[in-house]
């Protein structure tokens, strides 16, 4: 979380957002703040509560992800705001914020240091053939991939069917990290590679980042050169 961010919260009068996230912030929210917190598919609703609240001159902050405008409510915010007509009574400030494939790659080393794309692995709003068209676009021009939301209790063989592209483009010893729960205090860091990495555990806490075909393992770093000449 960026310190401007942690500011906004800290002058909120109401603070919305998925009840994970909520948990994640408790020790800097204060008595008197009011906090509004709930479930998986509730998004929408959540942002129209925000964007209610705020037309009628409540200090606001919605809570989402480690940036809302990766994978965040920022758009979903946005695009409520113009369907509701309340532009001239609503001002939104979109805090920019650490997304969980920078703070992985932190944690790794230097994976991103070259292209890369970032693939959430979820079906619940984007049908499985077009992130699988995705993920083989990804593949066959050698970017460096995070991949989000890689594995959950019932989707369980699409992380298998990824390992299954990218190996028709890289070679099983390409080196893939996984970090669970990055930058925060119970991280776990694990160093695989593309044949062997599906057998790791890994679940919705974890970000999975795949090297493209010079990215290396050096003792504990993932390192993708850049190309400069050293």
């Amino acid at each position: 979380m960026t310190l401007k961010a942690q500011a906004r919260l800290r002058e909120a009068e109401v603070i919305i957002g998925y009840r994970i996230y909520i948990d994640l912030i408790r020790s800097i929210v204060r008595p008197e703040q009011e906090v509004v917190d709930s479930g998986m598919t509730r998004e929408v609703e959540r942002c129209t509560m925000a964007v209610e609240r705020a037309a009628k001159g409540q200090n606001v902050a919605v809570v989402s992800s480690g940036d809302p405008g990766v994978y965040g409510m920022a758009g979903v915010v946005l695009e409520l705001v113009r369907q509701l007509g309340v532009e001239n009574s609503v001002t939104v400030e979109i805090i920019p914020g650490i997304s969980a494939a920078q703070a992985a790659a932190a944690s790794l080393g230097a994976p991103l240091m070259h292209d890369f794309a970032i693939i959430s692995l979820s079906d619940l709003l984007t049908d499985w053939e077009v992130i699988r068209k995705r993920v083989e676009a990804a593949a066959s021009t050698d970017f460096v991939i995070a991949l989000y939301n890689p594995k959950s209790r019932k989707r369980v063989t699409q992380v298998e069917e990824v390992r299954d592209i990218l190996l028709r483009y890289r070679g099983s010893d390409t080196p893939v990290g996984i970090v669970r729960n990055a930058k925060r205090g119970d991280e776990t860091i694990i160093c695989s590679n593309l044949a062997e990495f599906t057998k790791e555990e890994i679940d919705m806490f974890s970000v999975v980042i795949i090297g493209n075909s010079h990215s290396y393992w050096w003792e504990e770093y993932l390192i993708t050169p850049r190309g400069y000449e050293l």
